[in-house]
């Protein structure tokens, strides 16, 4: 009897698979990694474009600093400043109700000129007091309401003689040991962006503008804090070029540094 083969049809002797043809069956090689895609270049014309931007930045970048150091050498500025004037205060003269009253904001009065009355109650007479502006101004604050009450000292309104205003320049303490009395001074007021206005420094305040505060700055506590002060500088106006200027305007300053 014939004894049946040991391996199997489709398999060798050692249990090798077959190739069916007598042959034994290889492992196909495995599959190779696939190249990663390439990153595409930056397009010459983008290059070429971010070139002149950083080029650009550069040149404002340079023409900036030159322009700060030229400009700090030759001039102390700072927009920290106003147009200002002699104040003119109008108080009740005393208590009673305000009537006939005439200084409205605006308004151009005359010294000694009667601008209302306070009647005073008495009982069955009720004198009255005239109410006199102490100069030559104009009205720029009208705190009066015909009809009230008031008491004396009361602020009724505030004037300025808007001849004699003058621009008050408030200077970094680091920076006012360079300004003097007599320096030239070139600004401009926000009011009135196409004009260009000079001046002559007048004066400059014996304090920091701090210690002159309703609140000036206390180291009670400890916690001091350094803050940088300004000093008030005063500056007469050359020419006023027949513009309105009206105390609280802002105003940007450039003081001539001796040279």
């Amino acid at each position: 009897m014939t004894q049946p083969n040991s391996g199997s049809a489709n398999g060798s002797a050692d249990g090798s698979p077959s190739d069916g043809a007598g042959g034994t069956a290889t492992a196909a090689p495995p599959a190779p990694p696939a190249a990663p895609p390439q990153k595409r270049g930056m397009k010459r014309s983008t290059r070429i474009a971010l070139l002149v931007v950083a080029v650009l930045a550069l040149i404002a970048a340079g023409g900036f600093t030159a322009y700060y150091f030229l400009d700090t050498r030759h001039y102390v500025s700072t927009d920290n400043a106003q147009v200002d004037g002699n104040k003119i205060d109008i108080n009740a003269p005393a208590s009673g109700y305000l009537i006939d009253w005439r200084a409205r904001q605006g308004a151009d009065l005359s010294r000694n000129e009667v601008v209302g009355r306070i009647r005073v109650d008495g009982g069955f007479v009720q004198p009255q007091r005239s109410i006199r502006s102490p100069g030559d101004a104009t009205v720029a604050v009208d705190n009066g309401v015909p009809g009230a009450y008031v008491t004396a000292g009361t602020n009724l309104a505030t004037a300025y003689d808007l001849s004699q205003v003058y621009v008050t320049a408030r200077v970094d303490e680091t920076d006012v040991d360079a300004v003097r009395a007599g320096q030239k001074v070139d600004f401009t007021v926000d009011a009135f962006p196409d004009a260009k206005f000079t001046g002559v420094v007048r004066e400059i305040q014996s304090g920091a503008a701090g210690q002159f505060s309703l609140f000036p700055q206390s180291n009670t506590t400890g916690n001091f804090q350094k803050v940088t002060q300004v000093v008030p500088v005063k500056i007469a106006i050359d020419d006023l070029h027949g513009l309105a200027l009206v105390p609280g305007m802002n105003v940007v300053v450039k003081i001539h540094k001796d040279t």
